[in-house]
């Protein structure tokens, strides 16, 4: 396994570790009603959580890996982003088309302070530059106007609407699929 380490301004994105905290900060996202309700499934207990990771860790391992399920974490939270608590989690997901879905989770008291963003930069230039996709899209939930902008903000374009995906307990609303494409990527800057 080579491990994912991405940088930004203020936050970084590394591999999970099942350690205590990581599953702790899992499960204070994905065990919230409020973080989950625009997601395909219901909040997880923590012992869910704990499963989680191990899948993800898992995952990392594989041969030809064509998940990416990240914890992202604020660089002032501790010296070495490896050590921080994490406030969120990114995912890339290959679909085997030369395409990734991308993914991002913030905990509530992160929302509004522009981490979205920076997050679907850092995912974006990891697809495009690192990964060498043509290609990146991202499902949203039709009243997640907050992740719509982030995205029409980073050049994305929608494609259309998507039926209702009958996956358990979250969301479980029509969305919508927007795209981008390396050739329209100008990185996280602009340039």
């Amino acid at each position: 396994m080579v491990p994912v380490r991405l940088t930004g301004p203020r936050l970084a994105i590394r591999e999970y570790h099942h350690t205590d905290g990581d599953v702790d900060a899992l499960h204070a996202l994905f065990g919230d009603p409020e973080v989950t309700r625009h997601l395909p499934f219901a909040p997880h207990d923590r012992e869910t959580c704990a499963d989680q990771i191990e899948l993800y860790l898992e995952e990392a391992m594989a041969e030809e890996r064509d998940t990416y399920r990240l914890a992202v974490t604020r660089l002032a939270d501790a010296p070495d982003p490896q050590d921080a608590t994490p406030i969120g989690q990114a995912s890339l997901t290959l679909d085997g088309h030369r395409s990734a879905d991308l993914g991002c989770v913030l905990g509530r008291e992160s929302w509004g302070r522009g981490y979205a963003g920076e997050i679907t930069g850092l995912l974006c230039d990891f697809a495009f530059r690192t990964l060498e996709l043509p290609r990146v899209e991202a499902r949203v939930a039709v009243d997640n106007t907050a992740s719509a902008t982030v995205l029409a903000g980073l050049g994305f374009r929608l494609e259309g609407r998507e039926p209702q995906d009958g996956s358990e307990g979250g969301a479980g609303s029509a969305g919508y699929r927007y795209a981008l494409r390396l050739d329209q990527w100008p990185g996280p800057a602009g340039g």
